[in-house]
C-alpha cells in the first residue's frame, strides 16, 4: 500500500487547464483515467486526507504509485481521450457496465449480394443494418417468421444457400413460401435486394406504407374473384398487424429516442436504456457497475452514454437522448453525440407527458434490476471470497490468492505435445489473460529434451520456466529485477515460424517487442505474477515447476498441484498431499481452474492435431496453394479419381502445367494408400467417394477409429 504523499506532484506542476490524467500501479498498470475542466483542482481532491476520501477513492489512491495527465485544448477533446484510454487500458477502478449477457440483434446483411435475416450478438459489421437490441433471441425469430409471409427473404447459412444452388432444389422455406428462392434463381439479386430493403424499411416503422398497398391488392383481388389470392393477402395483413402489436405505441408523435434511467446506491448502480423507434420500444439493454468513488447522477450518465454511442455513427446515434440528470457540463456531451451522429442531438430531462411516463416505466426497469443484481452478488462474492481463504488457509499463505495460474499439458500419444495458462482473478476467469504453449523441448536457447513421448513432467518445467522468464525479463527491463542470478532472462526463444500460435493471439516466447514500452500501460503478455501457481497433476508436476521457479531465482510465488485421481492437493517437498473436504469451496475454485485449464489445452491440442490429420501428398508439392488444391479436386471429384488421373488429364486443370502435373503423380506414387473409411454406424468400409472426401477436402484420412476412439487417448 503506498502513501499518496510519496508521489503527489507539486502543486506548480499541475496545469490549470482542461485534461485527462492517468494514476498507474507499481506496476505501470494504468488502474484509473479521469478526466477534468481543470487538472489542478481535480487532482488536488485526491491528494487530501484519507479519512475524507470516499472508501473505494482511497483504496484506488493507495494502490496507485504514480499520476501522469495529458492537457488538452477543449472539454470535447478530453471526453474523447478519456473514453479511448478506457477502451484500451481498461483500468480497474474506472466505471465499466457489465453486461451479464450478448444482447442479440435483428440484422440484414444488405453487403452480400442476397442478402440475408439473422440474429446477431457481437460487434457490429459494415453494411450490416441492425434492429435492437432485443432481451430475448426467440423474440426477434417469433417476429421474422411473422414477417417471412410477406418479405420472404433469405434466411439461410451460406453452407446451405450454396449446397440448394449446387443440387438446383430449395430448402423447405422455399416450398412453403416463406423464402423467395434466390438460390435457384426464382428472384433476381436486384429484386431481392429491394425486398431486403422493403423489410429493413419495415423494421424501422414505415409501416402504413405497406398496410395500405397489401389492403388496396385485397380488395381488387376480391373484385376480380380472385379469392384464394384475396385471402392469402389477408392472412398477410394479418401477420403484419401481429408482428406491430409486439412493439406496442409508447409514443404518439413517431419519436425516435433513446431513455436511460439509473437507479443507485453508496456502492452500485444499475442502468437501463430503452432504444424507441418510431414511437415504438423496438430494444432494452441494462448494465450494472461499481461507483469507484463519490459519482453523481449525472456523471453516471456520461459514463453510460460513452458505453452507449462510443462506437457508434450515423443513425445508430438517435435525434434525442432522455436521462434522468444532465452530466456537468452538459454542452461538451452534447456536443460529442451531436459529431458521433453528423446532425443535432437533443439531451435533456422530460418532465411531463408521454416520454415522462415511458422514463417512469425505465426507471422502475432500473430499481429492479439493481435488487436482482444484489441478490445474485451477495452469494456469489461471499462464496468466492470463502474458497479464497479457504486455499491460502489449507497451503498457508499470507493472504488470499487474488490472481491465480494453472498450467495443463495435453498430448496424444506424445505427438502435438501443447500445454495451456489459464488465469482466475479474485475467483472469476480471465480470459484474455489465457496462454497456450506449442512444447519445443528447450528453455531459452538450451536444447533439454526432444520434445517427443509422454513426459508431461519436462513439458511442466519448460511451460514454467518460459512464462516466468518473460515475467523476469520485464522486470529487468523496467529496472525491478537487478539480481543477474538468471541466464539473461530477456534472452528468450523465438519461434521461426511466427504464425505458429504459442500463446492466445501472440507468440509467447516472442522477443520483447516496441509494444512493451516503457510508458506503456496495456495489459502485457507475461508481466504480472500470480500469488498461486496451479498444476495439473501430482508431485512430480508440483517438484518440476517448483524446479523452474528456483532456477529462476523466484521465491515468492506459492506452488501447488491437484490429483485428478483423488483430487488432493500437493505441496513442494511435501510427501503427503493436503485433502481439503469434499464440501469445501476452495477445492470446488481448484477444481475450476483445473478444469478450464485442461479444457483449454486440449482444445487447443485438438487444433493441431486436425491440421496435421488433414495433410495429405499435395501438400508435398512445392507452389501449388489452396486454390489450385481445391481446383483439382473439385475438377475431379474426389481424391481418388485425382489419384487415377493421367498427367494429361491434370493439364487440363486451369493453372496446372505440364511440370506441376508430372510432380503431382510422383506425389501419389510416393504417398502410402490411405487407411480405409468406415461407417461408424454400420462398420461397413465405404468407397472414397462415399466418406466424405468428394466434399472438396484436398487432405485424406490418416486415421481410423471414431473421434470417440482417439479422444480416450488423449490427456
Amino acid at each position: 500500500m503506498a502513501d499518496p504523499s510519496s508521489y503527489r506532484p507539486k502543486p506548480g506542476q499541475i496545469p490549470d487547464s482542461p485534461g485527462v490524467y492517468r494514476f498507474r500501479d507499481e506496476h505501470r498498470r494504468v488502474i484509473y483515467v479521469g478526466k477534468a475542466k481543470s487538472l489542478r483542482q481535480r487532482l488536488a481532491n485526491y491528494f487530501q486526507d484519507l479519512a475524507g476520501l470516499h472508501q473505494r477513492t482511497r483504496t484506488m489512491v493507495t494502490t496507485a504509485a504514480s499520476v501522469e495527465w495529458t492537457v488538452v485544448s477543449t472539454e470535447v477533446e478530453a471526453l474523447q481521450l478519456e473514453y479511448s484510454w478506457i477502451k484500451e487500458y481498461d483500468p480497474r477502478f474506472n466505471v465499466k457496465y457489465r453486461d451479464d449477457k450478448s444482447y442479440p440483434y435483428l440484422a440484414v446483411t444488405m453487403n452480400e449480394e442476397f442478402p440475408r435475416v439473422q440474429v446477431m450478438r457481437g460487434h457490429k459489421k459494415k453494411g450490416v443494418r441492425y434492429f435492437g437490441p432485443y432481451a430475448h433471441a426467440w423474440a426477434i425469430r417469433d417476429t421474422v417468421d411473422l414477417l417471412l409471409r410477406v418479405f420472404p427473404v433469405r434466411t439461410c447459412s451460406a453452407g446451405v444457400f450454396k449446397n440448394a444452388s449446387r443440387t438446383g432444389r430449395p430448402c423447405l422455406l422455399g416450398y412453403i413460401g416463406k423464402c423467395s428462392a434466390p438460390c435457384v434463381g426464382r428472384i433476381s439479386p436486384d429484386d431481392h435486394w429491394e425486398l431486403a430493403d422493403e423489410f429493413c424499411d419495415f423494421m424501422t416503422g414505415r409501416t402504413g406504407t405497406y398496410l395500405r398497398r397489401l389492403e388496396t391488392q385485397m380488395t381488387e383481388a376480391a373484385e376480380e374473384m380472385e379469392y384464394e389470392r384475396a385471402a392469402r393477402l389477408r392472412d398477410d395483413i394479418g401477420a403484419l398487424k401481429k408482428a406491430m402489436e409486439k412493439n406496442a405505441v409508447v409514443l404518439a408523435d413517431a419519436t425516435d429516442a433513446d431513455l436511460i434511467a439509473v437507479a443507485e446506491d453508496e456502492l452500485e448502480a444499475a442502468v437501463q436504456i430503452f432504444h424507441v423507434r418510431g414511437g415504438r420500444v423496438r430494444g432494452q439493454r441494462g448494465w450494472v457497475t461499481d461507483k469507484v468513488e463519490e459519482i453523481t447522477t449525472g456523471a453516471l450518465v456520461e459514463h453510460a452514454l460513452q458505453q452507449l454511442y462510443g462506437e457508434e455513427t450515423g443513425d445508430a446515434v438517435p435525434k434525442e437522448v432522455l436521462v434522468p440528470a444532465l452530466p456537468d457540463p452538459v454542452e461538451p456531451v452534447q456536443e460529442w453525440l451531436t459529431a458521433r451522429r453528423g446532425s443535432n442531438v437533443s439531451l435533456r430531462i422530460p418532465q411531463r407527458g408521454d416520454k415522462r411516463a415511458l422514463m417512469e416505466t425505465v426507471e422502475r426497469n432500473a430499481q429492479q434490476s439493481l435488487v436482482l443484481h444484489k441478490t445474485k452478488r451477495a452469494s456469489d462474492l461471499t462464496t468466492r471470497s470463502r474458497a479464497l481463504e479457504e486455499i491460502a488457509e489449507a497451503l498457508d499463505l499470507d493472504s488470499a490468492p487474488l490472481r491465480i495460474e494453472c498450467y495443463d499439458i495435453s498430448h496424444l500419444q506424445g505427438d502435438d505435445v501443447v500445454a495451456s495458462m489459464v488465469v482466475f482473478e479474485d475467483g472469476l476467469a480471465r480470459k484474455s489473460e489465457y496462454r497456450r504453449f506449442e512444447i519445443k523441448g528447450r528453455v531459452g536457447d538450451t536444447q533439454v529434451w526432444h520434445g517427443e513421448g509422454q513426459d508431461d513432467v519436462r513439458s511442466m518445467h519448460e511451460v514454467i520456466s518460459r512464462r516466468f522468464r518473460r515475467y523476469l525479463a520485464d522486470k529487468e527491463r523496467t529496472g525491478e529485477w537487478v539480481d543477474g542470478n538468471t541466464d539473461n532472462p530477456s534472452n528468450t526463444d523465438n519461434p521461426s515460424n511466427p504464425g505458429s500460435p504459442d500463446s492466445a493471439g501472440a507468440t509467447a516466447d516472442a522477443p520483447i517487442a516496441s509494444s512493451l514500452t516503457e510508458d506503456d500501460g496495456r495489459p502485457k503478455r507475461f508481466a504480472y505474477p500470480p500469488q498461486l501457481v496451479v498444476v495439473d497433476g501430482g508431485q512430480p508436476q508440483v517438484a518440476a515447476a517448483k524446479r523452474a521457479l528456483d532456477e529462476l531465482g523466484i521465491d515468492d510465488i506459492a506452488v501447488c498441484g491437484l490429483a485428478k485421481r483423488l483430487e488432493e492437493v500437493w505441496l513442494p517437498d511435501d510427501d503427503d498431499p493436503v485433502v481439503l473436504p469434499r464440501t469445501s469451496e476452495g477445492l470446488y475454485l481448484l477444481q475450476r481452474v483445473r478444469d478450464e485449464a485442461h479444457r483449454f489445452a486440449i482444445t487447443y491440442q485438438r487444433t493441431k492435431r486436425a491440421k496435421r490429420f488433414r495433410a495429405g501428398p499435395l501438400d508435398d508439392v512445392p507452389g501449388l496453394g489452396d486454390a489450385r488444391k481445391q481446383a483439382l479436386v473439385k475438377h475431379f471429384g474426389s481424391m481418388k479419381r485425382l489419384r487415377s488421373a493421367t498427367i494429361d488429364q491434370i493439364c487440363e486443370v486451369p493453372g496446372i502445367g505440364r511440370k506441376t502435373a508430372e510432380t503431382i503423380v510422383a506425389a501419389f506414387a510416393r504417398a502410402a494408400p490411405p487407411a480405409p473409411a468406415v461407417n461408424t454406424a454400420t462398420g461397413e468400409i465405404m468407397d472414397e467417394e462415399e466418406s466424405g472426401t468428394t466434399s472438396g477436402s484436398p487432405g485424406e484420412p490418416v486415421a481410423a477409429g471414431t473421434p470417440e476412439d482417439r479422444r480416450g487417448q488423449e490427456t
